[in-house]
């Protein structure tokens, strides 16, 4: 066995379980502000292309800690009764690295006069690969351990549906319904029964108006994975004149949450945040960072008086 201290195995191996069961979709703290990530059915529900750009250091100081890079666009078409958008992310898990490029669709109905209620599919590629061999091992001549995934190709479809009006979303999605991961699976097969799993998002979040200076905006997200318990995030935004967001949350068993999101011009704003790690992980790392980019394209300069609520 490779020497190890007790404690940095302790936390290896509860990483290891971790990243097996959670990490195979992307895990951000802004979601509320980049939900194509999420749910394919997000896709064209401004009324405006819409770009962002994210990264997120999980875990830092911790070796192997999870790092992610995230683009995303989207936009309307036809009468805005349909939606397209293309996501492309880039993550490294450990040994593991994975290139995930994702088009997406969604085709909307009206519910209400403000209303919409959307239907989204996902399809797309990922790139993976894999150095078993890096693993902390038992046995150094067990073959499952000296095995190398190299540039696997991974096929995935998802499904997700969206409502929401002017303050108002609930969201429900599959990112992965299904995935050829046949090669992968097999490399591994004597330490994992299956590779890539279902993940079941619900989503929602609704804008209280307090006066002409702050808006409300709690929300919440549950995660189900069936290897998994369920998690639960849980947010609260305070939005001021129109230009400022400040937020907390909660994500359970994980972390304390802070967020900050600037719209420096009806065009671009910025945001950041900040993950506080509760789990017994805490003394092993020095929390989460993530930042972000968002532009809209298209939005009209005049309509500052009408910030992007989600």
């Amino acid at each position: 066995m490779r020497t190890l201290t007790r404690p940095f195995l302790l936390a290896a191996t509860a990483t290891c379980g971790l990243l097996a069961q959670a990490q195979q979709e992307v895990m951000v703290s802004q979601y509320m502000f980049n939900g194509l990530f999420l749910n394919p059915a997000y896709a064209g529900s401004h009324p405006y292309v819409s770009g962002s750009v994210l990264h997120r250091e999980q875990w830092t100081n911790m070796p192997g800690a999870p790092s992610t890079s995230m683009l995303a666009v989207d936009g309307p078409v036809w009468n805005d009764r349909m939606g397209l958008g293309l996501s492309i992310v880039h993550d490294r898990i450990g040994v593991s690295r994975d290139l995930d490029i994702s088009g997406h669709y969604a085709y909307s109905i009206r519910t209400g006069e403000t209303s919409r209620l959307a239907f989204g599919l996902r399809a797309g590629l990922s790139v993976y690969s894999a150095n078993i061999g890096e693993l902390v091992y038992w046995d150094a001549n067990d073959d499952v351990y000296q095995q190398r995934i190299k540039n696997a190709m991974v096929g995935k479809f998802g499904f997700g549906v969206f409502w929401h009006d002017e303050l108002t979303y609930v969201g429900l999605s599959v990112p992965t319904i299904y995935a050829a991961d046949g090669q992968v699976s097999a490399a591994a097969a004597s330490a994992l029964d299956h590779y890539f799993t279902q993940h079941f998002y619900l989503h929602a979040g609704r804008v209280f108006h307090l006066n002409e200076n702050f808006d409300l905006k709690p929300s919440v997200l549950v995660k189900y994975q069936p290897d998994a318990p369920p998690q639960v995030d849980l947010n609260c935004n305070v939005l001021f004149r129109d230009r400022l967001w400040l937020g907390a949350g909660y994500r359970t068993g994980d972390a304390f949450v802070g967020m900050l999101e600037y719209q420096i011009t009806p065009m671009f704003r910025v945001g950041y945040a900040y993950d506080m790690t509760t789990s017994m992980l805490r003394r092993f790392n020095g929390g989460s960072h993530e930042v972000m980019l968002g532009i809209d394209l298209g939005k009209d300069p005049v309509r500052i008086k009408s910030p992007r609520y989600f």
